[in-house]
């Protein structure tokens, strides 16, 4: 196994310290670069591994913060915090520039070549970036297929990937049919992903504390997702040295 470093980052933004989690490849030259949005609760050990399974494959990773250090495992105030923040496009592409400033500063981080991942919330994040107009080789979400203010799709710049549960009530078809429609219009190289049988958040392993109805992990659709994430960054941000 390849060695990476690893480290906790504090940073502010949304009126907060945020900590997030950076991990970097064995060596010493430039790496493309991938930011990594948690799920609503916020950063966990589950962001944290998949920094060091990016970094494992030679990208300098990221898992970015939403609540200044904080797990929410009560689902109210989760979704007290998240859904105000989800309906402000300009408070989440703050939370996103702020990482995005911690990730372009670290040595190591090729700047031409970054790229957005991110699980709801943090999903969310990733595409309003991409709708303002940040360079990104490509963008990854999973339970994200939130919408943007009108036209501003537009913007974005590289390949949409994105995956989601078919029996996710959080995301039904109305939402998935909103979100295609806009990349369509947009004009957008996009690909939507649906994981037969899947509830919402069916990427992340089980936790001991209270969940939202309608979330379930599903170990096979899971690892399928990651996959087809880790393709994406060998095709837009191949790692050449």
């Amino acid at each position: 196994m390849t060695t990476v470093t690893t480290r906790t980052v504090e940073y502010p933004a949304d009126n907060l310290t945020m900590i997030g989690y950076l991990a970097l490849p064995a060596g010493a030259g430039r790496r493309p670069a991938v930011l990594i949005g948690p799920e609503g609760m916020g950063l966990s050990d589950v962001e944290r591994r998949r920094a060091e399974a990016l970094a494992e494959l030679g990208y300098v990773a990221l898992a970015f913060d939403l609540h200044g250090g904080r797990y929410l495992e009560d689902p109210e105030e989760m979704l007290a915090r998240c859904m105000p923040l989800l309906a402000d496009p300009d408070r989440m592409r703050g939370i996103g520039h702020a990482a995005l400033d911690v990730l372009r500063a670290e040595p190591r981080a090729d700047l031409d070549r970054t790229a957005a991942l991110g699980y709801g919330t943090g999903g969310a994040v990733a595409l309003e970036l991409g709708r303002d107009g940040v360079d990104l080789r490509a963008i990854a979400t999973v339970n994200a297929l939130t919408t943007g203010r009108p036209g501003e799709a537009a913007r974005i710049r590289c390949p949409v990937w994105a995956g989601v549960g078919s029996e996710d009530p959080i995301m039904p078809p109305a939402q998935r049919n909103a979100f295609t429609e806009e990349m369509r219009a947009a004009g957008i190289d996009w690909r939507l992903v649906v994981y037969g049988g899947a509830l919402h958040a069916f990427h992340h392993p089980p936790v001991d504390h209270a969940v939202p109805p309608g979330v379930g992990y599903h170990p096979r659709h899971a690892q399928r997702a990651w996959r087809d994430i880790v393709d994406l960054l060998a095709e837009c941000l191949p790692v050449t040295n």
